[in-house]
C-alpha cells in the first residue's frame, strides 16, 4: 500500500514534476501571466520573468505555453539545460520550432529563412512567440547579441518575434552583457515566495485536486510548513510529500505538528543554533578578558 491508497487519494498531490492539473493561479502568477501575455499581444518584443529557485517559473512558462493557442500563435518553449549552448544552436533551434524547413548551415541564409517564415506567420494573423526557460544559463555576450539580432526581425510598426525569458535573478546579469538588449526589456515581473495565507490555499488546492475528502494536513500546522519552506512552492511540495509519507508509515490519518518538525529536521530545514563549541570558545575568551582586567586592578592596588 502507498500513502495515496492510505489517504484515499486519486493521485500524488505534491509532486514537483510539472502537471497542469495542479497549477495554482496565485495572485502573483496571475499578474505575471497577464503581463507577459500583454507583452506578446502588443508585440513588445522581450519580456522577462525573474524568480528565486522553486518559485514556479517553469510552471508559469508551461502555463503560458498552454495559453498560446495554435489559432492565434506560433509558439515554442526552449529549456536551457546547460551554459554551453552557442548562438548557432539557438538560431537553428528557434528556426526549427517556428517551422523553418531544412535550416541552412549558413547563418545569413538561415536568418533569411527565419525572416520569411515570420512573415508567413504574421500574414496568417498569428504571432510568433519563443519562451526561454532557465534563461540564466545564457551566460555569454554572443548569445545576448544573437537575441538582440532576432528582436530586430521586424516590419514597419511591428516586431515579428516575441520572446519571454524565465530565469533566476542572475538572468539580469546575463542581459547586462549586452546593454542594448537590456534596454529592450519591455515587461519585467518578479516572482516572490508565498505568504502564509497563500501557502494555506496552495496546499488545500493541491489536496483537493488529488481527491482529498478531509483535511489531511490541518490548517493549524500550515504556519510551520510555511516557516520551514520559506514560502517556496517547491519546498512546500517536498515537505508536504514527506509529511504524508511519514504519516502513512506511522499509520496516522492526518499530519500533525510532530511529523512536520521531524520531516523538517530530516530535510535540514530546522534553524541552526550557534554551535556549543563556538559559544564555549567565546565564553573562555570573555573569562580571559575578565582575568586580565582583575590582574590589572590588583597591580594598580
Amino acid at each position: 500500500m502507498s500513502y495515496i491508497e492510505h489517504f484515499q487519494l486519486e493521485r500524488e498531490p505534491f509532486s514537483n514534476a510539472p502537471d497542469a492539473r495542479f497549477y495554482y493561479n496565485s495572485e502573483q502568477h496571475q499578474q505575471a501571466l497577464l503581463r507577459t501575455m500583454y507583452a506578446v499581444d502588443s508585440s513588445k518584443g522581450l519580456a522577462v520573468v525573474v524568480g528565486g529557485v522553486g518559485t514556479g517559473k517553469t510552471t508559469l512558462a508551461r502555463r503560458m505555453l498552454d495559453c498560446l493557442t495554435e489559432d492565434r500563435y506560433q509558439s515554442s518553449l526552449l529549456v536551457m539545460v546547460h551554459s554551453g549552448v552557442t548562438p548557432e544552436w539557438i538560431l537553428t533551434r528557434i528556426s526549427l520550432q517556428l517551422g523553418v524547413d531544412n535550416p541552412a548551415p549558413d547563418r545569413l541564409t538561415l536568418l533569411k529563412q527565419l525572416f520569411d517564415r515570420l512573415l508567413e506567420i504574421d500574414e496568417s494573423g498569428r504571432k510568433a512567440v519563443v519562451l526561454i526557460d532557465e534563461a540564466q544559463m545564457l551566460q555569454t555576450r554572443a548569445l545576448m547579441e544573437e537575441f538582440r539580432g532576432l528582436l530586430n526581425l521586424e516590419i514597419p510598426g511591428k516586431k515579428l518575434l516575441n520572446m519571454v525569458f524565465f530565469g533566476l535573478p542572475e538572468v539580469e546579469d546575463c542581459l547586462r552583457l549586452d546593454e542594448p538588449l537590456a534596454q529592450r526589456v519591455a515587461v519585467k515581473y518578479r516572482l516572490r515566495s508565498l505568504t502564509c495565507d497563500i501557502t494555506e490555499s496552495y496546499i488545500q488546492h493541491r489536496l483537493q485536486i488529488a481527491g482529498a475528502t478531509y483535511p489531511i494536513i490541518p490548517i493549524d500546522i500550515i504556519p510551520d510548513i510555511h516557516t520551514f519552506s520559506g514560502g517556496v512552492p517547491r519546498l512546500i511540495n517536498t515537505i508536504c510529500d514527506n509529511c504524508l509519507f511519514e504519516a502513512f508509515l506511522r499509520k496516522h490519518d492526518r499530519v500533525d505538528k510532530q511529523i512536520v518538525h521531524s520531516v523538517a529536521g530530516d530535510l535540514g530545514l530546522l534553524p541552526h543554533p550557534a554551535s556549543s563549541h563556538f559559544v564555549s570558545e567565546r565564553a573562555e575568551e570573555d573569562f580571559d578578558d575578565i582575568d586580565e582586567m582583575l590582574d590589572s586592578l590588583e597591580n594598580r592596588l
